[in-house]
């Protein structure tokens, strides 16, 4: 693994909400599209990205600013997709 491509990028959570119920699936379903080993953390504590569960429990309200890291071949489009969807507020409704 260790040709595996490391990306690791910073985001602010675009929705008003924050990172609630029904986006934090949408970005887990997302997250499991990616060969690519997907985290995200916050204030030093690291989720897997697949997990709805472990995405709620970062807490992560509208304006917070969250790591997304992915290990893997397919790590740089992972980060671009996944990073964009945070920024542009996950659809709320």
């Amino acid at each position: 693994m260790s040709d595996d491509l490391k990306v690791e990028a910073e985001f602010r959570i675009a929705s008003e909400f924050g990172l609630h119920a029904r986006p934090a699936g949408r970005f887990a379903t997302a997250a499991a599209h990616f060969e690519c080993e997907i985290s995200v953390g916050r204030r030093g504590e690291w989720v897997d990205a697949r997990s709805v569960l472990s995405l709620l429990s970062l807490a992560a309200g509208p304006g917070a600013v969250v790591r997304v890291r992915a290990v893997g071949p397919d790590a740089q489009a992972a980060i671009a997709e996944l990073g964009s969807m945070l920024e542009e507020a996950l659809h709320d409704n």
